[in-house]
């Protein structure tokens, strides 16, 4: 059978720097197809060129076993593609009907006003199948993400794509949201409809993918077929090497550096009690909504508990001021990195010395070649690549932004480490990393507080784990205890 998308031998270079050489990618009709690649590996280079962000500086687009010519966004929308973005490009204040028909309004009276009634219609036909819950009147800033990602795939099909390509779509997905959109993704392959899927979660590729194709600094390394393909084969050819086996290792101590009593805060977090050793990884594991960022930014101070204390060293630290806390010793790692863990238009120098800043001033002058040669030094211990100090941060990969936040505390001299989510949106490769360096911090007598959705991530890294539900601490899980089951056990509620 004619595939549906071909694209041969596809080059991009950005100035002196070719970032594609010679990709070819196949999809055939009705198929999910996974793009898999570590951060940098050219998947999103890949997908602007589909979608008509960038130009190719050669190769050739065929859709049915026709050739197209795509030089913008309005070319692939005609050729039937069309994109879904992790962020998504929404409007927040407008109704989900009119963000559906944004760019392509239907009119009346001769075209002089848009019919919002003819448009909430056919926003209910389309989304009809998909979610017929969702009111096509309300602001779309109101609905959930997983929602929010289902307009978007109906306002692809209203627009009769027949190739969409899809993101990280999962990357704030709960698991029930996520057997959601797998259900939607089946619906769209009977249709006939191409799904292109990136995404790092391997076990939801092989849950949602037949097939692969897998890029390498922005190289083809081949086309697989997942059912024939064990997951450490594909994942060794995605990295160029083979990954260190995740086995646990702990040293925590006796002496307790870290203390919470009776952390209350509304109804997110209610009476919450924990104790952190030096050495120790202690994990907060849990379902969305459990409160487990929530108390991790009441330890960090971010925000301000209604009753309770935090300890260090068994003293008290008054008051809800992050500041104090980063004296305290503590650091936090936000769960949203690019909007609260950095400044991402300034250089690495500068969002490494924001909570040191005075040890590397004086007379309230930055001492710049102080602070570059730390930083070299830090970037360097955590392997930051490229180790280009001066370059704004916001154009790493979220593995190595993730090394940068680390090495800034270490800047700070931080002994305990909060991680919220430490390697969402991060490839496998770097994934490995961030785990090798939480556990070299642990090592080092540094303890390490971390909440993770991943269950898989949760038993790798905990000496414990401390179970949320509904904002409290429902169950305690020391060595020998902690499995996939017994987490789930103690995190659903019962019915």
């Amino acid at each position: 059978m004619t595939p549906r998308l071909v694209l041969s031998q596809i080059d991009k270079s950005f100035g002196p720097l070719q970032v594609l050489h010679g990709v070819t990618l196949t999809v055939g009709a009705g198929e999910v197809h996974g793009l898999l690649g570590e951060n940098g590996a050219g998947k999103s280079t890949l997908l602007n060129i589909l979608s008509g962000v960038f130009r190719a500086d050669a190769g050739r687009v065929e859709i049915d076993g026709q050739a197209r010519t795509i030089t913008s966004p309005r070319d692939a929308s005609d050729a039937g593609i069309a994109m879904i973005h992790q962020e998504l490009q929404q409007v927040p204040e407008l109704t989900v009907a009119q963000n559906m028909f944004l760019g392509a309004s239907l009119r009346h009276l001769g075209g002089l006003f848009v019919d919002r009634a003819a448009q909430e219609a056919e926003a209910r036909r389309l989304l009809a199948p998909l979610d017929p819950l969702i009111d096509v009147t309300a602001p779309i800033r109101t609905l959930r993400v997983a929602q929010r990602q289902i307009v978007e795939i109906a306002k692809a099909l209203r627009a009769r794509a027949r190739i969409i390509a899809m993101d990280e779509p999962t990357s704030s997905l709960t698991p029930k949201e996520f057997d959601r959109l797998v259900e939607v993704i089946r619906g769209l392959q009977a249709q006939g409809v191409s799904v292109i899927y990136v995404s790092h979660k391997m076990d939801e590729v092989y849950r949602v993918c037949q097939s692969a194709t897998i890029l390498r600094d922005g190289r083809l390394i081949g086309r697989v077929e997942l059912p024939q393909t064990p997951v450490a084969t594909v994942i060794e050819r995605m990295v160029g090497r083979e990954l260190a086996h995740g086995v646990h290792h702990g040293f925590a101590r006796e002496r307790v550096v870290l203390e919470a009593r009776g952390l209350t805060r509304g109804r997110a977090v209610v009476d919450a009690s924990l104790s952190l050793r030096e050495g120790e990884v202690l994990c907060i594991a849990g379902l969305v909504g459990s409160g487990r960022t929530e108390l991790l930014r009441l330890i960090a101070g971010v925000d301000a508990a209604d009753a309770g204390e935090v300890l260090v060293d068994g003293k008290v630290i008054a008051g809800g001021d992050p500041r104090r806390r980063i004296r305290a010793g503590l650091g936090l790692l936000p769960e949203e990195r690019k909007r609260d863990g950095i400044i991402r238009h300034r250089p690495v120098t500068t969002n490494i010395a924001l909570p040191a800043m005075r040890r590397f001033s004086r007379f309230g002058i930055i001492r710049r070649a102080a602070l570059t040669a730390r930083s070299e030094e830090l970037m360097r211990d955590v392997q930051l690549r490229p180790l280009d100090v001066a370059r704004p941060i916001g154009s790493f990969s979220g593995g190595n932004q993730q090394k940068a936040i680390i090495g800034r505390w270490l800047a700070a001299d931080t002994r305990i480490f909060l991680f919220d989510e430490p390697t969402r949106g991060i490839d496998v490769g770097a994934k490995a990393e961030i785990y090798a360096l939480i556990e070299r911090l642990a090592k080092e007598g540094r303890s390490i507080l971390v909440v993770s959705s991943e269950l898989p991530e949760v038993i790798r890294l905990a000496d414990r784990v401390l179970v949320m539900r509904e904002g409290r601490i429902a169950a305690e899980l020391g060595p020998g205890e902690i499995t996939e089951e017994n987490i789930a056990r103690h995190a659903i509620p019962a019915a």
